[in-house]
């Protein structure tokens, strides 16, 4: 494995670890920097187009709820020159406020990443989460997209 190679892995680890803090900090902005404009996303509750959609569908569910923390492990990234893909083991953890304090939500599941290097920076361009088990009352959640809720 050559330098670039690994440096590469290494830049979209962080990647990946800045995605997570950035919705438990609820830094929307900062995904500016780790995703293309036009990513495509499923992250359990359908199809999304473009980064707004999906910022908009995460706020629906993680606004609402207190503390989140979204732990990644297993990393496993392969690189084939400006184009790279990812896989990483979730688990999160999300706190209720309000009439659910005291109650959480989580789930275990694995991560599905795309990524593109583009003027040096590696950015996602695909997300896919797929969801292995769930634990707790998803009521601690927002409603999520269009007032859906469990």
């Amino acid at each position: 494995m050559d330098i670039d190679t690994l440096l590469a892995e290494h830049e979209i680890t962080r990647q990946l670890i800045r995605f997570a803090r950035a919705m438990d900090t609820r830094d929307w902005s900062a995904l500016d920097t780790i995703t293309v404009d036009n990513i495509e996303a499923d992250l359990g509750a359908g199809e999304l187009s473009g980064r707004e959609a999906m910022v908009i569908n995460m706020r629906s569910f993680l606004d609402a709820c207190g503390p989140t923390q979204h732990l990644l492990g297993n990393i496993i990234v392969e690189v084939d020159g400006d184009t790279a893909t990812s896989e990483a083991y979730v688990s999160d953890m999300h706190v209720g406020v309000g009439e659910r304090a005291g109650e959480s939500f989580s789930t275990l599941g694995d991560y599905h990443d795309h990524w593109r290097r583009l003027d040096g920076r590696w950015l996602m361009t695909q997300r896919r989460k797929l969801n292995r088990a769930v634990l707790g009352n998803i009521d601690v959640l927002g409603s999520g997209p269009g007032g859906w809720s469990a």
